[in-house]
């Protein structure tokens, strides 16, 4: 009977989380037009622009090497194998496709998650030890409102951006190392990756991101709201943030990339 309760109390705990997530998730939405740069508050936008250039442009390095290091490794791993049937041109599709469908928004979530993610979680603990959120309360300004909508609608716009550098950077990749075993061009390289391509293998990949976004930002901020005690419980949730949100991120993309597959088998 105690492992069954065991169970049944883990079951309860993970549905009353996500339901939380999800009364989260509404209320963001709801305060959306109070956040956007026209008709909503100014500096509420000037918020959501800092949180751009935290989430974005200080991220680009990391992803970049990331994606630098993949997509090299990728290709020798492949062409290791496609030379023996001299098949080695498959190389480009491999790497131009898997990172437009799969290794790109992946790797970007994965960053961005550790970076922002824990981030998002220690910023709002901080605010609950030090009452800070009380106070907001009581000054009649919803926190969703004034702390999370803004990171989500800056995850929303700069995570699809850096799933492109991403690709084009682990694409590039794949080149460097085609060009130091076959000693092909650039341009080549690009006109062939142009026609392996399929649309709508960029536009899954930037649906994911999209919803690895939502991911990252809604756990991150809601192991922040339920902080309780002091410091070490700050630390404890931003551990946390990074765990959940990397489970739930291969999760989904797991779940998407098994529909994306039966589309496209149909």
């Amino acid at each position: 009977m105690r492992i069954l309760e065991r169970i049944g109390n883990r079951v309860i705990r993970d549905l009353s989380y996500v339901g939380g997530l999800t009364i989260q998730f509404a209320q963001g939405m709801r305060a959306i037009p109070h956040v956007l740069p026209i008709g909503g508050k100014p500096r509420r936008w000037q918020t959501a622009m800092r949180q751009m250039m935290a989430i974005g442009v200080d991220a680009l390095p990391i992803i970049a090497l990331m994606s630098i290091s993949v997509g090299f490794i990728l290709a020798m791993q492949i062409g290791s194998e496609l030379r023996r049937w001299g098949a080695l041109q498959y190389v480009m599709d491999t790497v131009a496709i898997g990172f437009t469908r799969e290794i790109g928004p992946l790797l970007t979530a994965l960053a961005v998650s550790g970076r922002s993610g824990s981030a998002f979680s220690a910023e709002i603990g901080s605010m609950v030890v030090t009452n800070e959120i009380d106070a907001l309360r009581t000054m009649a300004i919803d926190p969703i409102e004034f702390v999370l909508t803004p990171k989500y609608i800056a995850a929303m716009i700069v995570i699809p951006c850096l799933t492109v550098m991403s690709n084009a950077f682990g694409i590039l990749a794949g080149w460097a190392f085609m060009y130091i075993t076959t000693k092909i061009g650039l341009s080549m390289y690009l006109d062939y990756i142009y026609n392996s391509i399929d649309m709508r293998d960029v536009f899954s990949g930037l649906l994911k991101s999209l919803i690895f976004a939502t991911i990252i930002v809604q756990v991150g901020c809601r192991e922040g709201f339920r902080v309780k005690g002091g410091a070490d419980a700050v630390g404890r949730s931003a551990t946390s943030a990074v765990v959940r949100s990397t489970l739930l991120v291969i999760l989904a993309d797991a779940f998407f990339t098994a529909i994306f597959y039966l589309v496209r088998r149909d």
